[in-house]
């Protein structure tokens, strides 16, 4: 089993900055793939960001809106996975989702979500 517990979140204004935090116990050693989800009102849950654990199998993704905004960071020591969110905007506004996927369990697991309002 893991476990995700995100921080981090917050209101900030347009153009701020924010970073997300997500520090994982349990089976970690299990996991591969850690990144970032998001869900705005209305709308599905999208993928923002993931990276792999690191070695020569490599993985980095971003949703293209926050492509040279948003940087996802990882410390396997840690067991923590960090988003740096520059230059907000009101379209980043959504709750989000942290989650970690293990070749262990074969499966998904999920933080309990952390708000990001952007807003004048």
């Amino acid at each position: 089993q893991v476990q995700l517990v995100e921080s981090g979140g917050g209101l900030v204004q347009p153009g701020g900055s924010l970073r997300l935090s997500c520090s994982a116990s349990g089976s970690t050693f299990s996991i591969n793939v850690m990144g970032w989800h998001r869900q705005a009102p209305g709308k599905e849950r999208e993928l923002v960001a993931g990276i792999s654990s690191g070695g020569e199998r490599n993985y980095l993704e971003y949703l293209d809106s926050v492509k040279g905004r948003f940087t996802i960071s990882r410390d396997n020591d840690k067991n923590t996975v960090y988003l740096q969110m520059n230059s907000l905007e009101p379209e980043d506004t959504a709750v989000y989702y942290c989650y970690a996927d293990s070749y262990g369990s074969r499966r998904r697991y999920w933080g309990q979500g952390t708000q990001v309002t952007v807003s004048s």
